[in-house]
C-alpha cells in the first residue's frame, strides 16, 4: 500500500512465502488438460474486488461508478491488469481527481476509519511486503487512518483469513496540509488466531532511517466517505473503499468460496428492487468464474456443456472456448433464440479441437435452456445446462 511501498524490508520470510503459495489458484487464465479434475476448474477465482463488510448498497456518484466499473474483474489489485484495464482505471481516477471532492481530506472526519485496498499501480516494483501480499487476491488488505487521537497513526493490515490472522504494520502519522499525511513506521507484528500472543515482525525500523519515512496524498475523497484515491511518495496510485458496490460484495463471496449461492440470491433480490427492465443477453466474451457444479467425470463433456472456459456471444451465435494445452483449444459453436422474457434456447452442434490453422471435428450436440438471472456490462448470472448456476465476467465487449 501507500505506506508499504516505502518500506524496503528484508526478503520475505518463509512464512510469508508459504502463505502466498498456499492461496487458491486463479482461474481467469486457467488452461485445463484432460488430466485436470473439473473440481479445480470450477473452484472460484479471487478477484481483487473484495470487502467483508455487510452493506446492502453504497452511495456512489456517476463518476465514482465509472471507476468501480473499471475495477470489476481486475485481479491482484492491479498486478494482473491488462493495459486496457489500467488505462480505464487511470482515466476514471483522473476524472475524479478533477472533481469537487472533500476540499481538505486530512481535515475531514470522513478520512478516519478502516479502508480496503481495491487497486494499486506498480504492485510488483515496491517493497518485498507489497510484492508478497498486495498482489495476492486470497488476502484482504486494509489501511486504517486515525489522525484525531493523542497518538495519530496510519496502519496497513494484511488479513490472511478469519482463521489464520493478520499482519499489522503501523506508522506514526502527522498532517502536513489539507491533502498530505507524513508518516514513519515504528512497529509491526503478526497476530495469529492459534497463538495467544503477537509475533513481532523482524523489521529494524530505527536502523532504516529515512527508508521508514514517507508521505501520502489524498487526491480524492468522496463526500459520502466511501471512496478514496491516494498517491504515495514513490509515485504509486491507490484506490480504497469503505463501502462497496453490490457486485463487489458478490465477488467477495465468490473469492472466498463460502456462501456463494446465498450471496447470489441476495444480490439478485437487491437488483430486482432497482431494475427497470428484464436482463438481456449481451454480446462479448464472458469468462466463467464460478459454477454450482463442482464435480463431473469428463472434461470434454464439461467443455461441451459450457461448464468451463469462456463463452463468446455475437450475432445470435454462441461459442464455447476452452484452452486445453498451449496451442490447442476446444471450440463449440451454436445458435440461440429468445424463448421467454429472460430465457434463451441454445443449440450447440459445431464442435472441434483446434490446433493452429487445423481443426479436428467432434460429433457433439448440446441443447440448453438458459435463464438470465442478472446481466450488466460486467457480470452475468444465469442458469444453464442441468439447471446449474453460473457467474461470468465480461472479458471484452466483442467489438474487436
Amino acid at each position: 500500500m501507500a505506506l508499504i511501498e516505502n518500506l524496503n524490508l528484508w526478503p520475505p520470510s518463509k512464512l510469508q512465502r508459504n502463505l502466498a503459495l498456499n492461496s487458491p489458484p486463479k482461474l481467469f487464465n486457467f488452461k485445463p488438460s484432460a488430466t485436470h479434475s473439473i473440481r479445480k476448474t470450477l473452484h472460484t477465482c479471487r478477484c481483487s474486488l473484495v470487502n467483508e463488510q455487510q452493506q446492502q448498497q453504497a452511495s456512489f456518484t456517476d463518476q465514482e461508478k465509472q471507476l468501480i466499473d473499471a475495477l470489476i474483474g481486475i485481479q491482484g489489485r492491479g498486478k494482473s491488469a491488462s493495459p486496457q484495464q489500467l488505462n480505464d482505471v487511470e482515466r476514471a481516477v483522473q476524472v475524479l481527481e478533477g472533481q469537487d471532492g472533500e476540499g481538505d481530506p486530512t481535515s475531514s472526519d470522513l478520512i478516519e476509519g478502516r479502508w480496503q485496498l481495491m487497486f494499486t499501480t506498480r504492485p510488483g516494483t515496491a517493497s518485498p511486503i507489497q510484492r508478497t501480499f498486495v498482489g495476492v487476491d486470497f488476502f484482504s488488505v486494509f489501511q486504517e487512518v486515525y489522525l484525531r487521537t493523542n497518538d495519530p497513526r496510519v496502519s496497513n493490515i494484511v488479513k490472511f483469513s478469519d482463521w489464520i490472522g493478520e499482519l499489522r504494520v503501523e506508522a506514526a502519522a502527522s498532517i502536513k496540509d489539507g491533502k498530505r499525511i507524513l508518516f514513519q513506521f515504528d512497529r509491526a507484528a503478526f497476530s495469529f488466531k492459534f497463538l495467544p500472543f503477537k509475533v513481532p515482525y523482524p523489521v529494524p525500523f530505527r536502523l532504516l532511517g529515512d527508508e521508514a519515512k514517507g508521505w501520502l496524498d489524498t487526491t480524492y475523497l468522496s463526500h459520502s466517505g466511501n471512496l478514496r484515491i491516494s498517491r504515495g511518495n514513490k509515485g504509486t496510485t491507490f484506490v480504497l473503499q469503505k463501502k462497496t458496490d453490490p457486485r463487489q460484495k458478490l465477488l467477495a463471496a465468490i473469492s472466498t468460496g463460502t456462501g456463494v449461492e446465498e450471496a447470489i440470491d441476495e444480490f439478485i433480490s437487491l437488483s430486482k428492487s432497482v431494475a427497470k427492465d428484464e436482463p438481456v443477453l449481451l454480446e462479448g466474451e464472458w469468462q466463467m468464474i464460478w459454477s454450482s457444479q463442482v464435480e463431473t467425470d469428463s472434461w470434454l463433456e464439461n467443455a461441451g456443456n459450457g461448464l468451463m472456459g469462456s463463452q463468446i456471444v455475437k450475432n445470435e451465435q454462441m461459442k464455447f472456448l476452452v484452452n486445453i494445452l498451449p496451442g490447442i483449444r476446444f471450440s463449440m459453436i451454436g445458435k440461440f433464440v429468445k424463448s421467454g422474457t429472460k430465457t434463451y434456447d441454445v443449440t450447440m452442434d459445431d464442435a472441434a479441437l483446434i490446433g493452429g490453422p487445423f481443426g479436428y471435428p467432434l460429433e457433439m450436440e448440446t441443447k440448453i435452456n438458459m435463464e438470465l438471472l442478472y446481466n450488466d456490462d460486467k457480470i452475468r448470472i444465469s442458469k444453464g445446462y442441468n439447471n446449474i448456476l453460473f457467474v461470468h465476467l465480461r472479458a471484452s465487449d466483442g467489438s474487436k
